[in-house]
């Protein structure tokens, strides 16, 4: 292995360029970073993250603070998520701390302590006090979701509106006009916008939202269970069911199965698709319609963004909406008629 000195010696270039060009800065043409790269991999260089830290004012690594009543580390969601992460933040040898937390203390030493260049925020809330005091205190941050239309901070989302809008407006052209929606918590960003884009398109078919068809709770296989246990034993099952998460659909599936209830014949369902790698919803009993925006992907994204942050970008550059993928399968059918 050689350092920072050799690898510039020979390559006969300053320390400064090679430094630069192994950091992917735009003031390096494209030729010499590919032979820097080339010559750092042929001759084993890793950096030393001491003395990059000493000459950058950078540590080379990045944070993610998880409530400590919540075991993220068992949610699918947050696995795949942290999976596209840290593979984006691998090929530039970057690291990833974790650190568990009750409140914002945690956020508030790493920013002071500059342990972290940069933080990542998941699972906004409508007035979440971990962007007000980073915003106070001026330190790096990316969120994954918004809080807000016009936010002043670096995020990447999904179009929630959108995407719930096309999953009604594709239901009620199979003929539903009866369709429950289980949702996210109603202090969830992502949860309202969805519920936003449902209730808009029933206004524009001149139809009302029956408030007992809509539900929001934590988006856990038991709720989707629940929420259709409650509908049928009150045999106020709709026609169709809008999912804000393929595990509420698991739970629904699972109940319409005890009941035999047959999905997309005797009753249809729209789901979100996180595009989990432990739950493939092409591989579900009847392959689920679904909205899909694989969370991985947005792991991968931010870990980019990160990179891009800790480079200069500007606030406007790090603020990136996706749209959901429509899938059309099998659980979606037409209404069935009325007895």
């Amino acid at each position: 292995m050689i350092n920072l000195k050799q690898l510039a010696k020979h390559l006969n270039l300053s320390q400064a360029t090679v430094s630069r060009a192994l950091n992917n800065y735009s003031t390096v043409n494209s030729a010499t970073k590919a032979r820097v790269i080339e010559a750092a991999n042929a001759l084993g260089y890793r950096a030393n993250t001491s003395a990059r830290q000493l000459a950058t004012g950078k540590t080379g690594a990045f944070g993610i603070v998880l409530p400590a009543a919540d075991n993220l580390l068992m949610d699918p969601h947050f696995v795949d998520f942290l999976a596209g992460l840290t593979s984006a933040l691998a090929v530039n040898d970057l690291d990833l701390v974790l650190s568990a937390s009750d409140g914002i203390a945690t956020y508030r030493r790493l920013a002071t302590t500059r342990k972290v260049d940069a933080l990542v925020l998941s699972a906004p809330k409508l007035d979440d006090p971990r962007i007000r005091e980073l915003l106070a205190m001026n330190f790096p941050f990316i969120v994954h979701g918004r809080t807000d239309r016009k936010p002043d901070y670096a995020y990447f989302d999904i179009d929630n509106y959108k995407a719930f809008k096309d999953a009604t407006r594709l239901l009620m052209d199979l003929g539903h006009q009866e369709i429950a929606l289980l949702n996210g918590t109603q202090d969830s960003v992502f949860a309202i916008d969805r519920y936003r884009g449902y209730c808009d398109v029933f206004g524009q078919r001149g139809l009302v939202v029956n408030p007992e068809l809509v539900f929001a709770d934590a988006m856990t296989e038991e709720n989707g269970y629940r929420i259709i246990s409650q509908l049928i034993d009150a045999n106020k099952l709709p026609t169709a069911i809008l999912c804000s998460s393929a595990l509420l659909t698991l739970g629904a599936n699972r109940r319409f199965r005890d009941a035999g209830i047959v999905v997309g014949r005797d009753v249809s369902i729209v789901s979100h698709d996180d595009g989990l790698s432990s739950l493939k919803t092409e591989n579900f009993s009847v392959p689920l319609t679904v909205t899909r925006s694989p969370i991985r992907i947005a792991g991968q994204e931010i870990g980019k963004m990160l990179i891009e942050q800790s480079r200069g970008a500007s606030i406007s550059e790090l603020q990136k909406v996706v749209q959901a993928e429509l899938v059309v399968r099998a659980s979606t059918g037409a209404a069935p008629r009325k007895k």
